[in-house]
């Protein structure tokens, strides 16, 4: 009975110390990338490009991340998961202070290609890492800890560009530090990594289908999310805002995910069905979007209002997330993550092209125009299949 006792002791000792060092990664790397998103938005449109064609820039990233995607669970299972995830960091961090020392327009895009794929990979595997390594009963609350953490990072890197602004080397610098720091926790759980074996072939592509409300949920999270942080910059310089206040209102948007996010996957541990969830989350998301052009003159209502629409709309990754790491295992797990996060990818490549054209069309309005069809389509679809009770 000791013996059991303890042998289950150290497995559940194993499985944090996998969990602490997955959401460690993830969310060190969440730290460079909302640095970086306003800060690259913010040095092309010193240099004169248009909000079209600074939203473009930011859309490759969602095409390297929807090239990256099926090659995840096969890389891992060929090398894997650990010495994938060492590489695609090193690839991340040289690839982020490249821009510092190329100016090119078209460099730029492919540099983003490189860190995008990398950025993607590091998600996937992570993200399968801590599913993998999750309790099943508390999943949920796993999850809505990782949001927590990832968001913290988003967070931070918003105002770290906010105190060291977009001049010279020191935030790709920073930038690359940070990314390089990530690799620790990595090292340190080596012994607990979740690899499998190269023969267990499992496509991803299936998987974009099983459950629509999920993927389409993480679709419109990643279009809303990557469009809104990097067009939100440039719709706050128009309509008055100072750099360092548009880049402080980014971090609000993040500080709402860090209260949320727990409480949102707890939720998701005890309700029948999370597409309920998933709807309200939409609703909220919609109407922040309607309400902002009201208020934008005002910087501290804007504030309040990112920070309860920033926290509830991120809650569509984190159910999506839990609920797919509660029906899948192993390889079918890992190819799942794939889908899931190419379907994220697949936003990211429509939202900053869909927000910017908007901004060109219709001046700043079309920021929070371009974000609402969003979440109105979302909403009549999983509205729709809670009607016809389909899942």
């Amino acid at each position: 009975m000791d013996a059991m006792q303890t042998s289950d002791q150290a497995t559940v000792r194993s499985s944090w110390r996998a969990l602490v060092a997955a959401i460690a990664t993830i969310s060190s790397v969440g730290v460079a990338i909302g640095l970086g998103i306003p800060l690259l938005s913010v040095i092309l449109e010193s240099r004169g490009h248009s909000a079209t064609m600074i939203g473009l820039n930011a859309a490759v990233a969602g095409i390297a991340s929807v090239v990256a995607a099926p090659f995840a669970a096969p890389i891992a299972a060929r090398f894997g998961v650990v010495p994938t995830l060492l590489v695609m960091l090193l690839i991340g961090g040289f690839s982020f202070v490249g821009f510092h020392f190329f100016t090119d327009f078209w460099v730029w895009v492919v540099l983003r290609v490189f860190l995008h794929f990398a950025l993607t990979m590091l998600f996937i595997l992570s993200e399968y890492w801590i599913n993998a390594a999750a309790p099943p009963e508390k999943r949920g609350l796993v999850l809505g800890i990782y949001a927590t953490v990832l968001s913290m990072g988003f967070a931070l890197g918003p105002w770290l560009f906010s105190r060291i602004g977009s001049a010279g080397i020191m935030p790709f610098a920073v930038g690359f530090g940070i990314i390089l720091f990530a690799m620790l926790p990595v090292l340190f759980a080596w012994n607990e990594s979740p690899d499998f074996h190269e023969e267990e072939h499992v496509p991803f592509a299936p998987f974009i289908w099983a459950v629509p409300t999920a993927t389409a949920a993480v679709f419109v999270f990643g279009a809303v999310e990557t469009g809104g942080f990097a067009l939100f910059p440039i719709f706050g310089s128009r309509i008055g805002y100072s750099e360092a206040n548009a880049a402080l209102l980014l971090t609000t948007i993040g500080l709402g995910n860090v209260l949320l996010q727990i409480p949102i996957g707890l939720l998701s541990d005890h309700v029948n069905d999370r597409r309920k969830i998933l709807l309200a989350c939409a609703i909220i998301g919609l109407a922040g979007m309607c309400i902002l052009p009201f208020i934008s003159s005002n910087w501290y209502l804007v504030a309040a209002l990112l920070f309860v629409w920033g926290g509830v709309v991120a809650g569509l990754y984190t159910v999506g997330l839990a609920h797919l790491g509660s029906q899948l295992t192993g390889r079918e797990l890992a190819s799942a993550n794939a889908a899931f996060v190419f379907c994220y990818s697949i936003g990211m490549l429509v939202g900053p092209q869909a927000v910017g054209v908007g901004m060109d069309l219709m001046g700043p309005k079309g920021f929070s125009v371009a974000l609402a069809v969003f979440f109105a389509a979302y909403a009549l679809l999983v509205g729709s299949r809670l009607v016809s009770r389909r899942g």
